[in-house]
């Protein structure tokens, strides 16, 4: 697969600046996109927006905050569930979300290796993954998750992941390939009923709630 077919995806929290950096030039990675509603952290203030800008700039990497276009911390209630969370399908058919990839794609073609960036160490756990990464895979993008060990976990993995959580309890045994795949479209779903934004979260501070990651890591030791 050529390299610009390829998207990755990092979680900030198990590095220290200059590791990430390293793994950022291990993988020729030449754009952050940082997909923070709100790109500061009191835990990892060389995180914060400027100060990380200003790291990678030294760098000769990019860095652009698209919290409009994939944040997960969104606004309009018209792409909120019926359950009042952030539905990631519906805001992944926004104008905002589909520019975010139409640029990602401009860059793209010009060569340029991007990552999505978040703070979860687990990408599964993130919407940077089940929103974001989802939607440039289902469109025919090589996904490579960028682990804590460096090493990354391609998209199929975390979906043998999701499906392995949600439908554990059922027989798994021959399944067709039409039958996997909706076993697979109802994990996507099941994720982002437990991780996607809930507005009472603010009450909690968002930044730290979701950087903590306490909510869904939770979730996830609960479902594995």
């Amino acid at each position: 697969m050529r390299k610009n077919k390829v998207i990755y995806t990092i979680g900030y929290s198990p590095f220290k600046i200059k590791r990430f950096i390293e793994v950022l030039k291990q993988y020729e990675i030449l754009c952050v996109i940082d997909v923070r509603s709100n790109p500061y952290s009191k835990m990892y203030p060389e995180y914060n927006k400027n100060n990380l800008e200003n790291e990678l700039k030294q760098m000769g990497i990019l860095y652009s905050n698209y919290k409009t276009e994939f944040g997960a911390r969104q606004t309009d209630l018209k792409y909120f569930s019926n359950d009042k969370y952030l539905d990631f399908n519906k805001y992944s058919e926004s104008c905002y979300f589909k520019e975010g990839i139409r640029k990602i794609e401009e860059g793209m073609a010009l060569n340029y290796v991007f990552v999505l960036m978040c703070s979860e160490k687990d990408p599964i756990i993130c919407h940077r993954n089940i929103m974001v990464a989802k939607a440039f895979y289902s469109i025919g993008y090589e996904i490579r998750n960028i682990l804590a060990d460096g090493k990354y976990e391609k998209q199929d993995s975390i979906e043998q992941r999701l499906v392995d959580i949600y439908f554990k309890n059922k027989n798994q045994i021959a399944l067709s390939e039409e039958f996997y795949k909706e076993n697979v479209r109802e994990s996507y779903e099941l994720q982002n009923k437990k991780i996607g934004y809930k507005k009472e979260q603010d009450s909690y501070g968002w930044s730290d709630y979701n950087e903590e990651a306490t909510f869904h890591n939770r979730i996830y030791a609960e479902n594995s």
